[in-house]
């Protein structure tokens, strides 16, 4: 008996840590090409990432709308949408919500930018951000450049500074 609760508690184990870290299928980095997709706004509306060219963009993956990180993520991104403009990005939130529930998220806090719907979490997927075993999005931002490159990726999300240092970053990168 005690060697079957040995492996079922080494089982569990193993599953919990593979939950904690997921899985990824293509490990992106800061000069590779950003995967290339297309999505729904939060209005219905066709996203197509290749009509960004020649323009920054900020892709910001979120685990599930109207969660307490996300909706802190989101209203900073809100309020400090003048500094990300400024370097003249446009920001995106993406989940892998529904356009019904990125619409509701969207209107409830008055948002100023665009979400994306990735139900079926091809993006989150494309991007190495799925969790592995549930259909959710780790909080990772992405900033893309004009060229469609990843300029910079960030694993460790901060919700409340995340609006603010994807601003600098683009600054930054721009020097380059």
């Amino acid at each position: 008996m005690t060697k079957i609760f040995t492996s079922a508690l080494s089982l569990l184990v193993l599953v919990s840590a593979l939950a904690a870290n997921p899985v990824e299928a293509e490990t992106l980095k800061v000069g590779d090409a950003a995967p290339s997709f297309t999505a729904k706004t939060h209005e219905g509306k066709d996203f197509d990432l290749k009509s960004r060219s020649g323009k920054w963009t900020v892709l910001y993956f979120y685990p599930k709308a109207n969660t307490p990180g996300c909706t802190t993520q989101a209203c900073a991104f809100r309020d400090n949408i003048k500094k990300v403009r400024s370097q003249g990005a446009e920001v995106f939130g993406i989940s892998t919500d529904n356009v019904k529930d990125q619409a509701a998220f969207h209107d409830e806090h008055h948002l100023n930018f665009d979400l994306l719907a990735d139900s079926d979490a091809k993006v989150s997927n494309l991007y190495g951000t799925k969790m592995w075993g549930i259909k959710m999005s780790q909080r990772w931002t992405f900033v893309i450049n004009p060229q469609l490159k990843i300029g910079a990726i960030e694993k460790d999300v901060d919700p409340v500074m995340d609006a603010d240092r994807v601003a600098k970053t683009i600054e930054e990168l721009k020097k380059l």
